[in-house]
């Protein structure tokens, strides 16, 4: 799965803030993410990012 930094995830479960998209800080083994509803930031493996996904926002889509 090509995702790099900047592009936005849309996550098939949502964040307890209610928002089910996050933007990538950081790629590598694992990811750096930041919820779009609420500002948190927290890190994810890459396996758990990857089987979570639903679609991915290109950075210049957006």
């Amino acid at each position: 799965m090509d995702i790099s930094k900047g592009d936005i995830l849309v996550m098939k479960k949502k964040h307890p803030c209610g928002d089910n998209k996050m933007l990538v800080l950081r790629s590598g083994m694992d990811f750096k993410l930041r919820c779009n509803g609420c500002g948190r930031e927290f890190m994810i493996p890459r396996s758990k990012a990857e089987k979570n996904v639903k679609t991915v926002i290109k950075e210049a889509e957006s």
